[in-house]
């Protein structure tokens, strides 16, 4: 009778760990893929924070360039410079957060679920607790001396003493697993809190950055304004903007030359494997998706101050700060630069003799040589160089002839 009430008992024990066990090893499993997840995403915020207190390092070298006496006495364009490049390392560090962020949100994705999986593992450590608690309260106390008073003789009083203590071994398990799964649950749910709040805080910070580049953006505006209020002075700007306009419209020309140089001997050597695959298609896609308000056309147009008529090389598309911009058109990118009058630019080859400019970026996204896609993001509108606010100056040349770009898109 003692070995058949033992083996029941003893079975229905170690059918209830065995199911716990099975539970455990498939929420250890999910774990262990989140945990990897987890690791890359930590390891992608420390990055992005090594090259914030980078951005921070040279926004600090450019501001005591603007606290010295030095910066009072160069000229305005040269100023109007320095404020470009602070602009844009705010526009770096602004697009740093936001990439935190999203990291963030991922991690805090992955921390709500370990918070579900650590409490599932409690919840099912506590049914396995109740249950063995529900068997002590039927069978009572009593149970333990009734299995040692049935016993026939010494030896088998120890072999029941031995299988009491098995189960009083299996009962103070159980409750250490439940404390153990408990405390895993408190502390899951203590670091999806303190990563909640650190996403709070880059949150805060982000706010911080956009008050402070439209600060930056409100102080450079001004700057070019009092270029602007001197006849004299916007004169001589536009003379320089002209002249500079020129020499960048030579270095395309003798690039996309270059270019149909280096394309005939790919075409020879490599059978058009390689320039083939960077050709546009000749029709132009719209370079701001989200604004296609022209601001200022393409040819002659009237100065509202001192009524001059100016030409103008290309379109001035109105769109807010740190929108995106894309590639007109599939092509390779020759020129990726900074310059006093465009700000910063990028200058597109499309092959055919076609390319396309864009100008006064906040923020270029691509590098010289790199081959792009039609539709793809190359940089965002800003208002750098000499420019009184945030557009997307845009133009087209074909065969080192500036054309009405319009006309193309």
């Amino acid at each position: 009778m003692f070995t058949a009430m033992k083996n029941r008992r003893f079975a229905r024990i170690l059918a209830i760990i065995l199911a716990v066990i099975m539970a455990f090893s498939l929420i250890y499993a999910a774990i262990a893929s989140l945990t990897a997840g987890a690791v890359a995403t930590q390891a992608e915020i420390d990055r992005l924070r090594e090259e914030k207190r980078e951005y921070e390092r040279r926004k600090q070298e450019i501001q005591s360039r603007i606290n010295t006496i030095e910066f009072e006495r160069m000229t305005e364009v040269a100023k109007k410079q320095v404020l470009d490049d602070r602009i844009m390392l705010t526009g770096m560090e602004i697009d740093n957060l936001n990439e935190t962020i999203d990291f963030y949100k991922v991690l805090i994705s992955e921390k709500q679920l370990e918070v579900i999986e650590a409490q599932s593992r409690e919840d099912a450590q506590l049914h396995l607790f109740m249950t063995r608690v529900r068997d002590m309260e039927e069978n009572g106390v009593i149970t333990y001396l009734e299995i040692l008073f049935d016993s026939t003789s010494f030896s088998d009083m120890l072999a029941r003493l031995d299988f009491i203590g098995d189960i009083m071994r299996a009962d103070e398990a159980i409750y250490s697993d439940l404390v153990a799964a408990r405390n895993e649950t408190i502390a899951a749910e203590e670091a999806l809190e303190e990563t909640m709040l650190e996403m709070e805080e880059e949150l805060r910070q982000l706010e911080l950055k956009q008050i402070e580049l439209a600060e930056q953006l409100e102080e450079a505006n001004e700057l070019i304004a009092v270029i602007e209020a001197t006849l004299e002075t916007e004169n001589e700007l536009y003379r320089e903007t002209d002249a500079e306009a020129r020499r960048i419209q030579s270095e395309i020309n003798a690039k996309v030359e270059e270019l149909r140089r280096e394309e005939e001997r790919r075409q020879q050597l490599l059978q058009q494997q390689l320039m083939g695959s960077v050709s546009g298609t000749g029709q132009l896609g719209w370079p701001v998706p989200s604004s296609r308000y022209i601001s200022s056309g393409y040819g002659m147009r009237l100065h509202p101050t001192y009524r001059v008529y100016r030409n103008h090389t290309g379109i001035d598309i109105a769109a807010d700060h740190g929108v995106n911009v894309v590639a007109a058109d599939t092509g390779r990118v020759i020129t990726s630069a900074y310059n006093s009058s465009y700000g910063n630019y990028i200058v597109i080859a499309h092959g055919n003799g076609m390319t396309t400019l864009y100008a006064h970026l906040s923020t270029r996204r691509v590098s010289e040589g790199a081959v792009v896609a039609k539709g793809q993001i190359i940089g965002l509108v800003g208002s750098t160089g000499v420019s009184t606010g945030p557009h997307l100056h845009f133009e087209v040349s074909i065969n080192g002839l500036r054309v009405n770009p319009q006309q193309y898109l």
